[in-house]
């Protein structure tokens, strides 16, 4: 106390002492083999790292409830919400040990559920590393609530995300991503040199071809397209909401991707740096390509979708490309947005109120080819081209898979309690649905 009052450090001072003391400590006590009693600088990035993901949920609520109609804003919300608290129940239950459990012929985890087992693994991150795979199945599921929103029945929503949550995504990320967890326990896809570092296709592909079987069994929302077939505009809730969504889910990303290193070295930075830059130029070629075709619309939300699309592009291979490839990655991303956004919705007429099958499936799979186009060679499994073929069949099993588990899901939803809304409650808006709250939707206010 005498010391104290005599030298008088600066609190910040103080604290960053403190810091580097708890960490050197940290080290000591771990290097000579004592049970380590304070988290290491490698936990302690990932577990801010994971925090940084969770946040991305409330960035996909400003999203959808700014693109959809304003009298849906609540239903979208709460379906945001019930999203991430079924998947971490089943994540927890039954998702993590599908995913990271241990292999039977490299198709499936068969222990691991509700963590039974985990601590034999001595993972150096410890249950961090099951905090930050939760966030990051939190993700898949919730772009599901974004495509669907407006006329999906709540309990045919809630179905959807359990079986999404529970399994498929788990699924198709042990085949991918199951060494990350045990080297010696890699699936399929995995063995044959498939690269997706941080989730294009594991988590971003998987939730947005699992939505458009949604989508196009649910149909379009009342009044999205004319007699003819031609679209009509519904107005957005709020572009400048979605555009908050859209810099929240920036700033997640760079959790996302430099967290997914799964330490704290010197390759985070660069990670993030190449994130950083495909996103920018994502939005930049968007918004151009945009506003040189004035006979379309959607310019702000082609532009939002650009950005999100070089983010989504960039992450899997945002660990192995130069950052110019970065700007080359987002670039083709932002066109790839924007052609397929035009060529579902006034061709194939399908109707994805925040565009999450252009974002995250398009530019998913766009993201998946790229790290064979733009890695660094010695940074790759194979030859490139080999390399390129090994991609192209990881995305289309992805594709394949997700898409047949949500046609038998939301098939099977549709027979039995209904995957639709009814007209009336389509109508009016569900600000909260009967499904909810066991009433129907609240009349429209008087003008």
């Amino acid at each position: 106390m005498l010391a104290r009052r005599a030298f008088r450090p600066r609190p910040c001072a103080a604290l960053a002492t403190g810091a580097l003391c708890l960490l050197q400590a940290s080290s000591a006590r771990a290097a000579s083999g004592a049970p380590a009693a304070l988290p290491s600088l490698d936990e302690l990035w990932v577990l801010f790292a994971a925090v940084l993901v969770f946040f991305m949920q409330a960035g996909f609520k400003c999203l959808e409830v700014g693109l959809t109609q304003r009298k849906s804003g609540t239903s979208v919300a709460m379906k945001n919400l019930i999203d991430w608290v079924l998947t971490t129940l089943f994540f927890f239950l039954f998702g993590f040990g599908f995913l990271f459990g241990r292999s039977l012929s490299g198709l499936l985890g068969t222990d691991l559920f509700a963590l039974e087992g985990f601590e034999r693994h001595h993972h150096a991150l410890g249950l961090t590393f099951f905090l930050f795979q939760a966030a990051f199945a939190g993700t898949s599921t919730t772009i599901v609530s974004g495509a669907m929103a407006e006329r999906t029945s709540f309990m045919a929503y809630l179905v959807g995300c359990i079986w999404l949550a529970g399994f498929v995504y788990p699924v198709f990320g042990h085949w991918v991503w199951s060494g990350a967890f045990d080297p010696n326990n890699p699936g399929w896809l995995e063995q044959l040199g498939f690269m997706d570092f941080a989730g294009s296709s594991v988590v971003h592909s998987t939730g947005a071809w699992f939505a458009l079987v949604g989508m196009t069994l649910v149909g379009p929302r009342r009044g999205r397209f004319d007699a003819h077939g031609a679209p009509r505009p519904l107005r957005s809730h709020s572009i400048a909401y979605a555009g908050l969504g859209v810099f929240i889910l920036w700033m997640g990303w760079w959790g996302f991707n430099g967290g997914s290193t799964l330490a704290f070295n010197a390759s985070v930075a660069r990670i993030i740096l190449n994130t950083n830059l495909a996103g920018a130029m994502g939005g930049f070629v968007a918004f151009a390509h945009a506003q040189a075709f004035p006979g379309r619309k959607d310019v702000a939300e082609k532009f939002l979708g650009g950005i999100l699309g070089g983010l989504v592009a960039i992450t899997a291979g945002c660990h192995v490309v130069t950052p110019l490839a970065a700007l080359a990655v987002g670039a083709a991303a932002g066109l790839v947005h924007n052609l397929s956004y035009d060529w579902m919705l006034y061709r194939l007429r399908i109707d994805d109120p925040v565009a999450a099958v252009p974002v995250h499936g398009f530019c998913g799979v766009w993201g998946v080819l790229a790290v064979a186009l733009f890695g660094r060679p010695e940074r790759l499994n194979h030859p490139w081209l080999y390399q390129l073929g090994i991609q192209a069949l990881g995305a289309a099993v992805c594709l394949v898979w997700a898409a047949l588990n949500a046609a038998f899901v939301f098939t099977l939803v549709g027979k039995t309690i209904g995957l639709r809304v009814t007209a009336t409650e389509e109508e009016l808006g569900v600000e909260l649905t009967p499904d909810l709250m066991g009433r129907g939707p609240s009349p429209r206010p008087p003008s």
